[in-house]
């Protein structure tokens, strides 16, 4: 089992996720969360006052996956979240030990 880890635009997230349920990709969370990388971020003026705005709005997605899942699921976020401009988000893929569920008690693949 593999964690997908994607940080994109907030309003690429219907997107992302209507790709992902295409995919075969069931569950996800979803969390708002603020950063930066290259673009270091904007300048803003309100009421004449120039201040710069050093974290933007991102949301971070957690998605855990069977092996197999793992291509689809990274094309499906790449694609759907792609605008061709700095700050489009990352991709992570990381291992997962274990996963239980909670109301059942299932492991492994078999709790996703």
């Amino acid at each position: 089992m593999k964690l997908i880890l994607a940080i994109v635009k907030p309003f690429k997230l219907d997107a992302v996720r209507e790709a992902l349920t295409a995919a075969g990709i069931e569950a996800m969370t979803a969390t708002e969360a603020k950063g930066f990388g290259r673009q270091k971020g904007q300048t803003e003026i309100y009421r004449g006052a120039e201040y710069e705005i050093n974290f933007l709005p991102k949301v971070r997605l957690e998605i855990v996956v069977d092996d197999e899942q793992v291509e689809a699921a990274c094309a499906a976020i790449r694609e759907s979240a792609l605008t061709e401009k700095i700050g489009d988000g990352k991709i992570f893929v990381l291992n997962v030990e274990e996963a239980v569920r909670i109301r059942t008690g299932e492991t492994g693949p078999a709790a996703l």
